[in-house]
């Protein structure tokens, strides 16, 4: 039976949205009228948490006091006067008014999708002096494959063998190796791999499902036929080995051989040994940065929205500009705004 994953509540949960307006409602003052509640039903549906609506509505709540200082109407709002909004904030720094904004334009989403706006007049600021993004060192597809081929897996009958720590190593190097597949094939992070359970594996099908999450669509991706050897064993023998010499029960996918369950732990030790066969490896969000890159040589954006797992099509778009220049984004910190 497969294993209860707790995601907490759903977007469109009565119970969270209740929880949501009572924590808005703590600490910022109402929007006005009706639209608080449907403007807080509007992030919930985008899959928003509870600490991110209220600072968007906090943002919200700043702008139109502004706008009843000046005698605006927020239909008539130019990009001019935004400009001038994010200029009465006088002396604070680029990044404090970009996160002013943040909320700002996600209301004009909000009103152009009740036919209350025609446009977004926030959509195109961007603040010059605002400190960007980590960009990583992209590797090529070739490069990926490299590292899936040479990665070495410890001799069993090595001169360690009888060593109780040795076939600790052997089991973990092996369950590492179909880890790495995961990540160079399929574009899978540390939330993905922690997320997967047995019945996610479908070997007949040569597919593999991912579960979604607050942060991540669910999709089933295709396994490369390099990977179906290696998850067949592991499956088959490395898995119930690794159950035996940890003394656990789960039906989490992967295993580790001490008493913890984390997979950042796994992954201390998978990177250390691929940055040893290639020193321009720094993380893992690099990795998964340079599959989404590759594939979107190969693909179109919206099957490479599916593939990676983006709610958000503007996340994917960030890696296709990244793609033109040589360069992409860290998309596990990347906040989509629009």
């Amino acid at each position: 039976m497969k294993a209860k994953i707790h995601l907490g509540k759903t977007a469109t949960s009565r119970t969270r949205r209740k929880k949501v307006i009572q924590q808005v409602t703590d600490k910022v003052s109402p929007l006005g009228g009706d639209l608080e509640g449907a403007f807080m039903d509007h992030l919930l549906e985008r899959g928003y948490s509870s600490k991110t609506v209220v600072s968007f509505c906090s943002d919200v709540k700043k702008f139109k006091a502004w706008l009843e200082k000046e005698s605006l109407e927020i239909e008539n709002i130019s990009y001019n006067d935004l400009t001038a909004y994010l200029q009465s904030f006088g002396s604070i720094t680029q990044k404090t008014k970009g996160c002013y904004i943040r909320g700002v334009k996600q209301y004009f989403n909000f009103l152009i999708h009740r036919g209350e706006c025609t446009g977004n007049p926030a959509e195109f600021i961007e603040l010059r002096g605002v400190k960007r993004r980590t960009l990583y060192d992209i590797l090529s597809r070739q490069e990926l494959d490299s590292l899936y081929y040479n990665f070495r897996l410890p001799d069993p009958n090595g001169k360690d063998k009888n060593q109780n720590w040795f076939k600790s190593r052997v089991l973990a190097g092996k369950r590492n190796k179909v880890i790495l597949g995961l990540m160079i094939y399929q574009g899978l992070d540390s939330r993905d791999l922690k997320l997967l359970t047995l019945p996610d594996v479908k070997l007949r099908e040569g597919k593999i499902y991912v579960p979604g999450s607050r942060r991540s669509a669910e999709r089933l991706l295709v396994l490369e036929s390099v990977q179906i050897m290696e998850l067949m064993d592991y499956l088959q023998t490395t898995r119930n080995e690794l159950l035996r010499l940890s003394k656990k029960r789960s039906e989490q996918l992967f295993i580790s051989t001490g008493s913890g369950e984390r997979v950042q732990n796994m992954m201390v030790y998978l990177l250390g040994e691929l940055r040893r066969l290639n020193g321009k490896v720094t993380s893992a969000r690099q990795l998964k940065a340079s599959v989404i890159v590759n594939w979107l040589k190969r693909y179109n954006l919206r099957e490479v929205q599916y593939m990676a797992g983006h709610r958000y099509v503007s996340s994917t778009e960030q890696f296709l500009a990244s793609e033109m220049e040589g360069m992409v984004e860290d998309i596990d910190k990347y906040h989509p705004v629009c």
